[in-house]
């Protein structure tokens, strides 16, 4: 049974009223008091207060204070007056069975009211929240789309400026070739002229007689005037000779490469290239430059070389589901989970790649020495030192001038020396 607290004093003003509740040595805390507009309780087990006020006060700007052993209430009247009492009197308990389950009930829906205010004003911030973040990432969108078109704007007009250059250029060498070839022409009359005049002045030495033709089929004099001017050739025009040499992907020589395996390497990049499976959901939302395996490759490096290792894991694997024959996804995925500590996928990654990277050409070398490389440092870390000493000689062979390579594996070496000393 709970100890009514029946001592308390208090006292009035037109506006509010004022109550002191003394504690008996108990701890209050602001859960023990509960107050309405009609109904004032305080609970503090063993100790219970409970108050039918006189008239309606305002319970929200109320106050209660604990301290020195007192609760001092500040009930502030909704209407300015005196009350004849503290309490409502001379009430039946019907009555205020009602105004006690009246003040909890609208308490309750009170509560419930603030809570739903609270939530939706959560709501309200969560959805200005993203709107605000939806307007940025669409800023940040269009800035970078309004980049692009004023980068392809600046190639075009270089483009187009070249282009004219090189029409200026090609006009200026043609009007050039025509002033050469109308003075080769002017140069070969002049000469026709000299020639003609001297066949037809006579030398001062020679004899006045001249020489009778010479009776027969087909003979002239030179002197005749059916002699026809000499013929002479046209200028040569001027042309161009293309010379086509064999194209050549890789470095080496034709002489030194190996045809066969080379054009079998190039034939499977080609294949890999066309092939991209685009009936994923995960593509709906994305635009068609994102959906390029080769542009989530540059988004994975992105994100490697800023440290954030599972986003370039996250644009590796979508980029390994749109297109599962380039080994460079497979090969710097790899590194992300050697990053990441996930050593058995850094493993089956290397593999794959290695897998992909056949057959061994000088265009895959590079590659070849980095999963054969990051194999092994899986391998070492797992603590599988003959597996990785074996991947980091295969690294060697094909690139025996790399003196970290050769540094790495002799440490490896001595590894596997102290362990078979130690066992």
């Amino acid at each position: 049974m709970p100890l009514w607290l029946r001592e308390h004093r208090w006292h009035q003003t037109p506006a509010a009223v004022f109550l002191s509740l003394p504690l008996r040595g108990a701890r209050a805390t602001p859960d023990s008091i509960f107050c309405s507009e009609r109904y004032l309780k305080v609970s503090i087990p063993p100790f219970l207060f409970e108050a039918i006020l006189y008239a309606p006060i305002d319970d929200t700007n109320s106050t209660a204070k604990i301290g020195n052993g007192n609760i001092f209430f500040t009930l502030y009247k909704k209407e300015p007056g005196l009350w004849d009492s503290l309490t409502l009197e001379n009430a039946d308990k019907e009555k205020l069975q009602y105004l006690r389950e009246n003040a909890v009930l609208k308490a309750q829906q009170k509560a419930k009211e603030e809570t739903e205010a609270k939530k939706a004003t959560k709501e309200e911030h969560k959805k200005y929240a993203l709107e605000a973040t939806m307007k940025l990432e669409e800023a940040e969108r269009k800035r970078i789309e309004d980049l692009k078109e004023k980068e392809r704007q600046k190639v075009t007009e270089e483009l187009e400026l070249w282009k004219n250059q090189q029409n200026d250029a090609d006009k200026y060498k043609n009007i050039q070739k025509e002033g050469e070839l109308h003075q080769e022409i002017g140069q070969l009359k002049e000469r026709k002229s000299e020639k003609m005049t001297k066949t037809r002045i006579p030398n001062e030495g020679t004899s006045k007689t001249r020489p009778k033709p010479t009776k027969g089929h087909g003979s002239c004099s030179i002197f005749s005037p059916n002699v026809k001017e000499e013929q002479l050739p046209a200028p040569r025009s001027a042309a161009t000779i293309k010379v086509n040499f064999t194209p050549r992907v890789f470095p080496t020589a034709l002489r030194e490469s190996r045809v066969a395996e080379e054009e079998e390497w190039l034939h499977k990049q080609a294949e890999a290239r066309r092939t991209i499976s685009a009936d994923l959901s995960e593509l709906e939302d994305l635009k068609e430059d994102e959906k390029n395996p080769d542009w989530l490759k540059d988004k994975g490096n992105k994100m490697f070389a800023m440290g954030n290792y599972l986003a370039a894991v996250n644009a590796y694997n979508l980029a390994v589901r749109l297109n599962n024959k380039l080994p460079l996804l497979y090969l710097n995925r790899a590194a992300c989970h050697l990053k990441l500590r996930n050593l058995h996928k850094a493993i089956e990654d290397s593999s794959k790649a290695l897998e992909l990277l056949t057959p061994p050409v000088p265009d895959n070398e590079e590659a070849r020495v980095k999963a054969y490389v990051r194999r092994g440092t899986a391998f070492c870390q797992l603590e599988l030192y003959t597996e990785g000493l074996q991947d980091y000689e295969a690294a060697l062979k094909i690139d025996p001038k790399n003196k970290n390579i050769e540094k790495d594996a002799e440490k490896i070496r001595h590894l596997i020396q102290g362990t078979m000393q130690g066992s």
